[in-house]
C-alpha cells in the first residue's frame, strides 16, 4: 500500500484537535519530506524516526517518502508525532500489516534506539480522544496518566517494536494499572503558628468560600508560613477538579501521578513576568494562575512585583479563565485559583511594631502601598493585618488548633454551598446574590454606612455580602446576620 492514513493529535490549548498523519511512498530519489506546518522538533523526527525504524529491525524505505500532517493550518509542535510517522511509514512500505491501524490514536516521542519517551499534555489527549470510538497508544509513563481519564481506552507501550507486534498480533499492549490511593500530602500545620488568631481565622474563612485574601505584617510575624499552611485546610479535590488541575499541568509536562487529587501551591518569585504568571508564547502554554486551577496561588512581597505583572491578575480573578492571544493563535486556559498574597506595610517593614523601627515618612508609605493598584486591592477579599508578636507570646508553648479541626468546619462549609447553589460563595454571580443574600433591616443600615464610610465600589459590596455569608455557612446559620457583615466589613479596612 502506497499510503496510509492514522489518527494522532496536537494541543491546542487544552483542547487536542484530530490530526491525520498520511504517509506516501513513491518511485525517484531517496527523500523524506514532512509537510503540513511542522514546527522544528516535528521536522528533527526524520532523524529520530529514520534511526528508529532502522535500530528496531525494520528497513526504513529507500522512496521518497512525503509525510503530510493534515490539517495543514493547524500548528503541530512536540515530538509526539514521532510514533504516529514511523507507523504510517511502515504500514505503507507493506512491514507491518494496515488492518487494524485505524482502530487506534497514537502519540511518543521515539528515542533513536526505538524506545518511547513520554510526552506533555497527555490528559488533555486523553479527554479529547475519550468519545471517539479509538484506543490511544501511549508511552508506558504518559499512559498511566491518561489511565486517570475515567472511561477512556489507554495502552501502553515501552518501544516502537511492542507497538508493531500489537499491530501485527504477535502480542498485546498492557492497560496501565489503575491509580491507588492518593499520597497523604504533607502540608504545614497551623498548629505550629504561634500566636495570629485573627490570621487563622480569616485563613478559614478564606477556604471555606474561596476567597481571596492579603496579608500584611512585619517580617517574621508568620505570613508566609500561615500561607504554607492553607492548602492543608481546603477541602478534598473532587474527581472533576482533580482531572481540571492535572489535565493543565500535563500541558507543561509537570504533573506528576503522586501529587493526584492534591491541591496545587504555587508561589512564583517576585521577578516572574507577566508571560510568566498569565502563560504565553509563540505556541501559547499556561502561565502560574493556570498552573494554580482548583489550587492556590501565593505572591508573597506583593509591592515588589512590578506593576504591569500585578494588573494581569485582574482579569482572572473575576472571570476564572485567562485568554492568550497572539497574531497567529488563540488559547484559552483555565484559572479558577485561590488568591493569596503577602506584603510589608511600609519600606522597611516595620510600620505599626511594638518596638516602635519604623521611620518611614506618610509620603514613603503611601507610595510603597501605591504599587498596589486600587482596581487589584477591591478585587481581594480579605485584607487582613498579621502584627509581631511580643515577646511572651513568642516564648509560650503553641496551643493552636491544629489543620485537621479548622479542615472539618470548612468541609462542613463548603458543603453547605455545594447543596445550596452548586458553587462556592466567591463564585456567586451578582444574580444569585440578591437570591442567597437577603439582608434584614439592621443589615442594610449597617452595610449602608459601611458604603458611605468606606467609600466602597459596587465589587467591593457583593464582596462583602459573599464573604458575608461564607461566615454564615461557618457558624451553622440560616441567613446572614449582622455580626456576619460586621466582621465582613471589618477584613476590608486594612487599607481604606
Amino acid at each position: 500500500m502506497a499510503v496510509t492514513v492514522l489518527i494522532s493529535r496536537a494541543l491546542e490549548g487544552l483542547t487536542a484537535p484530530e490530526v491525520h498523519v498520511e504517509a506516501h511512498l513513491a518511485n525517484g530519489l531517496p527523500s523524506f519530506t514532512l509537510v503540513g506546518l511542522p514546527e522544528t522538533e516535528v521536522k528533527e523526527a526524520r532523524d529520530r524516526v529514520r534511526a528508529a525504524i532502522q535500530n528496531t529491525g525494520f528497513e526504513f524505505p529507500s522512496k521518497r517518502i512525503t509525510v503530510n500532517l493534515a490539517p495543514a493550518d493547524l500548528p503541530k509542535e512536540s515530538g509526539r508525532f514521532d510514533l504516529p510517522i514511523a507507523l504510517a511509514i511502515l504500514a505503507a512500505s507493506g512491514q507491518i500489516s494496515s488492518d487494524r491501524i485505524n482502530q487506534y490514536e497514537y502519540a511518543g516521542e521515539l528515542a533513536l534506539t526505538g524506545e518511547l519517551r513520554p510526552i506533555r499534555g497527555a490528559l488533555a489527549m486523553t479527554l479529547a480522544s475519550r468519545n471517539s470510538g479509538r484506543s490511544l497508544v501511549l508511552p508506558e509513563l504518559s499512559a498511566r496518566e491518561a489511565a486517570l481519564v475515567e472511561g477512556a481506552d489507554v495502552l501502553a507501550a515501552k518501544s516502537l517494536g511492542q507497538v508493531c507486534a500489537h499491530m501485527t498480533g504477535q502480542e498485546s499492549l498492557s492497560r496501565p494499572h489503575p491509580l491507588g490511593a492518593p499520597r497523604q500530602p504533607l502540608y504545614t500545620d497551623l498548629a505550629d503558628v504561634k500566636g495570629q488568631a485573627a490570621a487563622k481565622r480569616a485563613l478559614e474563612v478564606a477556604a471555606a468560600g474561596a476567597h481571596s485574601m492579603l496579608m500584611s505584617g512585619p517580617p517574621g510575624t508568620g505570613k508566609s508560613l500561615l500561607a504554607s499552611c492553607f492548602p492543608g485546610i481546603l477541602p478534598p479535590m473532587t474527581e472533576e477538579e482533580a482531572l481540571a488541575s492535572a489535565a493543565v499541568q500535563s500541558l507543561n509536562g509537570g504533573f506528576k501521578i503522586e501529587s493526584w487529587r492534591q491541591r496545587t501551591f504555587r508561589a512564583p518569585h517576585h521577578t516572574a513576568s507577566a508571560v510568566a504568571l498569565v502563560g504565553g508564547g509563540g505556541n501559547p502554554r499556561p502561565g502560574e494562575i493556570s498552573l494554580a486551577h482548583h489550587g492556590v496561588l501565593f505572591l508573597d512581597e506583593l509591592p515588589e512585583f512590578d506593576r504591569k505583572v500585578l494588573e494581569v491578575l485582574r482579569e482572572p480573578l473575576e472571570t476564572g479563565h485567562i485568554t492568550i492571544s497572539r497574531a497567529a493563535r488563540q488559547a484559552e486556559f483555565p484559572a479558577r485559583f485561590q488568591f493569596l498574597a503577602a506584603m510589608n506595610p511600609c519600606p522597611c517593614g516595620y510600620l505599626g511594631h511594638y518596638n516602635g523601627k519604623c521611620h518611614c515618612t506618610p509620603d514613603q508609605v503611601a507610595r510603597y502601598r501605591g504599587k498596589i493598584s486600587g482596581p487589584l486591592l477591591d478585587r481581594i477579599d480579605i485584607q487582613v493585618e498579621v502584627p509581631a508578636l511580643p515577646e511572651n507570646e513568642l516564648l509560650s508553648k503553641s496551643s493552636a488548633e491544629p489543620s485537621e479541626a479548622v479542615r472539618k468546619r470548612v468541609n462542613a462549609a463548603r458543603n453547605r454551598q455545594t447543596a445550596r447553589q452548586g458553587k462556592p460563595n466567591a463564585a456567586l454571580m451578582p444574580k444569585e446574590i440578591e437570591t442567597h443574600c437577603p439582608l434584614d433591616t439592621a443589615g442594610e443600615t449597617l452595610v449602608r454606612n459601611a458604603i458611605t464610610r468606606l467609600n466602597l465600589s459596587a465589587r467591593a459590596y457583593h464582596r462583602i455580602l459573599k464573604l458575608s455569608l461564607t461566615l454564615a455557612d461557618l457558624a451553622g446559620a440560616e441567613r446572614i446576620e449582622s455580626n456576619h457583615l460586621a466582621e465582613a466589613i471589618q477584613y476590608r479596612r486594612a487599607f481604606n
